[in-house]
């Protein structure tokens, strides 16, 4: 499986309309959509496909036509995510309508052609399973443990302080672990 950091866009001109793809994390996923919406109020449709894991680590999918006919924007958009085996991502597909109807088999070309170019243009990574911890340390530690959390690819979530400093952090499983047990005299002062 593969996912991605990083927000893609590219465009595709079918016979006048526009097909602008927009390939994203899918945790960015709802404030993306609106965004759209906003830039973009004379489009005609905003098609939307998702995979992503839940908490019980089952692929959880979705797609949404926005009033193309029925089964000829969304799932196909679903199905190119599903081809490449891409998870924890989700693509948005902002359309003009040129004035020139594709019909059924155009509209599934055209969907299905600017997702792959979308996913062409972007960077992939390797999925990894992640996990998120909460860790603790004393306020002089607070700059060591940010290096390293940079060092290690781990991700701060969120910070809070009181009597100490407080993370909530995410990272893959392996990094994680070494982060942690290079941090284990820093942490466990705490």
């Amino acid at each position: 499986m593969q996912t991605l950091k990083e927000h893609f866009t590219t465009t595709l001109e079918v016979k006048q309309s526009k097909f602008i793809a927009h390939l994203l994390p899918y945790d960015r996923y709802e404030s993306t959509l609106q965004q759209l919406k906003n830039e973009h109020p004379k489009a005609r449709h905003f098609v939307t496909a998702y995979r992503y894991l839940n908490e019980y680590a089952q692929v959880v999918e979705h797609s949404s036509d926005d009033g193309e006919p029925k089964g000829t924007s969304g799932k196909p958009s679903l199905m190119v995510l599903q081809g490449q085996d891409l998870i924890n991502v989700a693509v948005i597909v902002v359309r003009y309508f040129g004035g020139t109807k594709l019909g059924t088999g155009g509209l599934v070309r055209a969907y299905s052609d600017a997702v792959n170019l979308v996913i062409e243009a972007a960077e992939l990574f390797e999925y990894k399973e992640e996990i998120e911890e909460q860790i603790s340390c004393d306020y002089s530690d607070i700059r060591l443990v940010e290096y390293e959390c940079e060092a290690y690819g781990v991700t701060i979530l969120e910070k809070s302080f009181d009597a100490k400093a407080h993370y909530k952090i995410k990272a893959a499983k392996e990094a994680m672990e070494s982060f942690l047990k290079k941090m284990e005299r820093v942490l466990e002062e705490c």
